[in-house]
């Protein structure tokens, strides 16, 4: 009478530790994912993060000529913006800032701002200045608008963040962070020492 050796039970060790080995990996991964969830949650509910405000309160505009020989815009740009950090318990860290002026999709003038802390419930200022010329070559439709802004003497422009931030919570900081700010407004030009009046704008934040 002949038997058939049965294979059914046979593992070989390898596998069975290769198996093993990725059940416990698994597992240890699944934990740490519910911890961190658990953690964020309550530093959620704990904290109660709301988002950081940025307005253009003034803008003042004295000169933004272009000269159509050799595409030369010569400008005279100075700002006042507000950054309102309504947190209880979240200070910021704002640990590099670059502000780009901006025409018709494209950069003018840039300047970076002195670093800073934030703290809790606080509104902080900024103040860039753009003064100087700068190459700006614009398209027929990009001239035709600023021949149209220069006869109503009011021009729209952009002023971008670009930003490195920190946040503080209790001894928590976080790494660093990379926002970008948009600011669209519209400012008129002053002209023969008048004063021209400026409308507050909220910018945009993306995180």
């Amino acid at each position: 009478m002949a038997y058939h050796r049965s294979r059914g039970g046979s593992c070989n060790p390898c596998s069975c530790l290769f198996n093993c080995l990725c059940t416990c990996i698994c597992q240890i991964i699944f934990t740490l994912l519910i911890i961190i969830g658990v953690v964020a949650l309550v530093l959620w509910l704990v904290l109660r993060p709301n988002k950081v405000k940025f307005y253009v309160t003034d803008a003042t505009l004295t000169q933004f000529d272009l000269s159509t020989t050799n595409n030369t815009l010569y400008y005279d740009l100075a700002l006042n913006m507000a950054i309102r950090n309504p947190n209880k318990r979240v200070g910021i860290y704002y640990d590099s800032i670059e502000a780009r002026a901006m025409y018709q999709g494209q950069r003018f003038a840039s300047q970076n701002l002195e670093p800073f802390y934030q703290g809790h419930k606080n509104t902080s200022t900024l103040s860039p200045v753009f003064k100087g010329q700068s190459l700006v070559l614009l398209g027929d439709r990009e001239k035709s608008n600023y021949n149209n802004e220069k006869n109503s003497g009011v021009y729209e422009m952009e002023v971008k963040l670009y930003m490195r931030i920190r946040l503080k919570a209790g001894w928590i900081k976080t790494h660093k962070i990379k926002p970008k700010i948009e600011c669209d407004f519209k400012v008129p030009l002053e002209a023969n020492g008048r004063s021209a009046n400026f409308e507050e704008t909220r910018c945009h934040l993306d995180w």
